[in-house]
């Protein structure tokens, strides 16, 4: 694919549309649910971020600002009250992480679905019509290989942005946890 073709897919929508049809159908079933799976991961992933963005900044400050405001911060109950607040906070940062590590997990295994799908149909075209039809071949493997790539592709990525999440996680909650002994 050339900058052209690439430049009239954004400029024509419709051909966009068509061209992720044809690789849907040249992946088979599996692939759609590897684009259904990919959606969602992508869906969770975004979630965070915007999470991160504007919520977590809240809850922190409405964390601190309740610390501030107590009278005493050497007490037992006190320490308990910091716990539970970054404990708290904790939870939320990491809420859909495992659902993100999850289906990061899934997708090479429904590549590899995708594979075994595809080698299937290429034994049944063998079956059928002996090992000379190489048009028939050809199209099981493109069933066995795409999806497995498709699959490969979402786990690299969704796993790259799990890491930078969790990442973000520690260090938010670990933050709170120094503004809150700062506080004191």
């Amino acid at each position: 694919m050339d900058v052209q073709e690439i430049f009239w897919l954004f400029v024509n929508p419709l051909q966009a549309i068509r061209g992720v049809r044809d690789f849907l159908e040249l992946g088979g079933d599996v692939l759609l649910l590897i684009m259904i799976t990919t959606f969602v991961l992508w869906g969770l992933i975004f979630e965070r971020y915007a999470y991160f963005r504007k919520e977590f900044v809240d809850l922190t400050a409405s964390h601190i600002a309740a610390w501030q405001a107590r009278k005493e911060h050497k007490s037992w109950a006190a320490h308990r009250i910091r716990e539970m607040m970054i404990s708290d906070a904790r939870l939320k940062a990491n809420a859909n992480l495992s659902y993100i590590k999850v289906l990061v997990a899934l997708a090479p295994f429904l590549g590899l679905l995708g594979t075994v799908t595809g080698m299937v149909e290429v034994f049944d075209v063998m079956a059928v019509t002996g090992s000379g039809n190489a048009r028939a071949m050809a199209a099981g493997i493109s069933k066995a290989t795409l999806p497995t790539m498709a699959g490969l592709v979402v786990a690299l990525s969704g796993l790259f942005f799990t890491t930078s999440l969790e990442r973000r996680a520690e260090r938010s909650v670990r933050r709170l946890q120094d503004d809150l002994d700062l506080a004191d």
